[in-house]
């Protein structure tokens, strides 16, 4: 079995870390970034200069368009039966990563899902109102929608791969309700989800960007997934 692990959008690529971590284990890193200005494909370069091209597979596009189009245009250049999909910018950790496969393969599952918000997962680097607005998002979603798993936001997830071109083909939703979408629909879908607890540290680079717009468009796409799932 072969995983792909996807680091997407933007912020300096994820580092590999200890590399006997993944002793054992048949990979690629695909990365995709979307024109960002922050040296991201520059750092990717380094790396396929560092692990070999057969490992680091740097294909960016030429401007911002979308998560959703990330994960398509990243599964085109995947070769294994699972993709692992994570932030860049070390908000997802690579050491969990075991851990997912561990889970997957001890149940069988179809997805795994990184959790903040079960045994010892937790958040770092967010004040309190960001908490309360996490934690607020994520009761609203269990109540409305009873998916079956503990944090519907995140994005550091296990997929077998025909699951996520399943998914993706039944997904409209955008911004953070995407994430949210991707697992209503797998439950819809029949697909088992296992989870893994994670620790998930703010972005490392960069500014995360919540709003109201943000918030707006989040209760306006939760209210369409209760209405329509």
């Amino acid at each position: 079995q072969g995983w792909a692990l996807q680091p997407s959008l933007g912020s300096p690529a994820c580092s590999l870390g200890n590399q006997s971590r993944f002793s054992g284990i048949d990979f690629e890193i695909i990365i995709i970034d979307d024109g960002s200005p922050d040296g991201t494909q520059e750092v990717a370069q380094q790396l396929e200069k560092i692990y070999g091209s057969d490992k680091i597979l740097l294909r960016p596009r030429a401007k911002k368009l979308g998560l959703g189009t990330a994960y398509i245009h990243g599964m085109k250049y995947a070769t294994g039966d699972f993709i692992v999909i994570m932030d860049a910018d070390l908000s997802h950790h690579p050491k969990f990563i075991p851990e997912f496969i561990r889970k997957q393969k001890e149940g069988n599952f179809d997805i795994v899902s990184g959790t903040r918000y079960k045994g010892n997962g937790g958040v770092y680097g967010w004040d309190l109102k960001r908490k309360l607005i996490s934690r607020g998002a994520n009761f609203l979603t269990q109540v409305l929608l009873r998916p079956g798993a503990s944090d519907l936001t995140g994005s550091f997830r296990l997929y077998r791969k025909e699951v996520l071109q399943k998914l993706m083909e039944k997904c409209v939703s955008k911004g953070y309700v995407f994430q949210m979408e991707m697992i209503v629909r797998a439950r819809q879908l029949g697909f088992t989800v296992g989870e893994v607890p994670i620790s998930f540290v703010d972005r490392v680079y960069g500014e995360s960007k919540l709003g109201g717009n943000e918030i707006v468009s989040f209760l306006k796409g939760l209210l369409t997934l209760f209405a329509t799932t």
